[in-house]
């Protein structure tokens, strides 16, 4: 096949790629788009005069902050264990972290009824004390926390993980405790990691809808009022709370893009590629790709020894 012949396959295989994504592309920025394009500065105007539209935007944007704030205190811990430490049931506790993704969020309002409500497993003991979780703003929280706690685990994981554990080693040589290596060296330096988990969990928990209703259907939410004005009102009447949710969303999305972006930029500038191509045969090569494989597979390689 010539080098011709190549470049016209070459070029009807990005073609049909190109298309197939642009379809999706599409698939998602048209809803975006037509909800933007119906919002008028009455519309704006219609959501902040609303006393209702504001409470259930600030309860909205402060029990998922609320959410994570609290998930932070377990979650950045259990993220440093699950990058950092090699333990039995390692897979299984990822598995766990994971599993809300993948749980209808209907289902797990009913799970979480099952054990935070006045007949639950936890709920019967907790009420005598004055904690209650149905229908008030723990409920909204606790049914946010556990939907979009995977966010805030998964990237605070791979954040830690890319911090190189020799500066851990060298902090504690020098005398330092793991209490302060963590709070002096992993922390900074996978800190921005960590916070990109907590904006995609606090975006995560805003948009909560399925788990909220059924756990604490009052104080209504956002996404709960949008629910019941168009049930009962029709799309003009839900439309001004969308409208804010969406704009929400997409600020959310610009920061979160920015700070990952300022990260690589920063990662490129300490890490510059000044090196030469390596053969597959070069003794440094096969160095490389024997330590890679040593260190997936858990085995700890020695100087002079390996």
């Amino acid at each position: 096949m010539c080098a011709g012949e190549r470049a016209v396959k070459h070029k009807a295989f990005d073609l049909v790629f190109t298309i197939l994504g642009g379809v999706l592309l599409l698939f998602i920025l048209l809803p975006l788009v037509s909800i933007l394009l119906r919002a008028t500065p009455r519309t704006f105007w219609q959501a902040f005069t609303d006393p209702e539209v504001r409470r259930a935007i600030g309860l909205t944007f402060g029990a998922a902050a609320l959410a994570t704030a609290l998930g932070s205190l377990g979650g950045v811990p259990l993220a440093y264990l699950l990058a950092r430490r090699r333990f039995r049931a390692k897979r299984l506790v990822e598995g766990l972290v994971n599993l809300p993704v993948v749980i209808p969020h209907t289902a797990a309002g009913v799970a979480l009824l099952l054990v935070f409500g006045r007949r639950g497993l936890l709920g019967e003991w907790l009420e005598p004390l004055g904690m209650t979780f149905t229908d008030n703003l723990a409920g909204i929280v606790v049914a946010m926390l556990f939907v979009s706690l995977p966010f805030l685990v998964n990237l605070s994981r791979e954040a830690i993980a890319l911090v190189d554990s020799e500066l851990e080693a060298v902090a504690l040589a020098d005398g330092a405790s793991q209490w302060q290596a963590f709070a002096y060296v992993t922390l900074p330096l996978a800190f921005r990691g960590i916070l990109s988990g907590m904006v995609m969990m606090w975006a995560r928990g805003i948009s909560e809808f399925g788990a909220v209703v059924i756990l604490a259907y009052h104080p209504k939410i956002a996404p709960v009022l949008i629910y019941e004005r168009f049930e009962g009102f029709g799309l003009a009447s839900a439309l001004p709370t969308a409208v804010i949710l969406v704009l929400a969303a997409l600020l959310v999305f610009s920061l979160l893009r920015a700070v990952l972006l300022r990260d690589m930029i920063e990662w490129c500038i300490e890490n510059p590629v000044r090196g030469t191509h390596l053969t597959a045969d070069d003794p440094r090569m096969r160095a490389l790709e024997a330590y890679i494989t040593a260190q997936r597979s858990g085995t700890v390689m020695s100087y002079g020894k390996h």
